[in-house]
C-alpha cells in the first residue's frame, strides 16, 4: 500500500537557518529518503508557500490566488511518497524522519478519493 508522509514546518523557519545549516538538513533529508530504498516512490522539498498559486473556478471561470493561503502558522515543506505493507510499518518510518525534530510529520495511506 502506498502512503504519504507530509513534511509540515514553521512557516519561515527556513529564513531562521544559515545556508550551511539549511543545506546540511536537506542532506540528512535527502538521506533519509535513500534509506528507504526500493519503497521509496517519490520526494521533493517544496518551496515555501509565499511563491504558491492557488487555482480555482468560480462561475466557471478561472481564479488565481498568491499564497500563503490560510491563517496557519505552519506550511508544508516536503513530502516523501513510499509502500509499504501498513500503517504500523509507515508510522515507524515517519518516526525515523529527520523532519520530527523540526516540524511535524503526517501519515497518510493513499487511496481513491471516494473512499470515506
Amino acid at each position: 500500500m502506498r502512503y504519504v508522509l507530509l513534511i509540515h514546518e514553521p512557516r519561515d523557519q527556513r529564513e531562521t537557518r544559515s545556508e550551511a545549516e539549511g543545506r546540511a538538513l536537506y542532506a540528512e533529508m535527502v538521506a533519509f529518503g535513500e534509506s528507504l530504498g526500493a519503497q521509496l516512490i517519490a520526494s521533493h522539498s517544496l518551496r515555501p508557500d509565499r511563491h504558491a498559486v492557488r487555482v480555482q473556478a468560480q462561475r466557471g471561470k478561472p481564479v488565481l490566488r498568491d499564497g500563503p493561503f490560510t491563517e496557519t502558522k505552519e506550511m508544508l515543506g516536503g513530502f516523501f511518497l513510499f509502500d509499504c505493507a501498513d500503517m504500523d510499518e509507515a508510522l515507524a518510518i515517519a518516526q525515523r524522519c529527520p523532519a520530527t525534530r523540526f516540524g511535524t510529520v503526517e501519515v497518510r495511506a493513499c487511496a481513491p478519493c471516494y473512499e470515506a
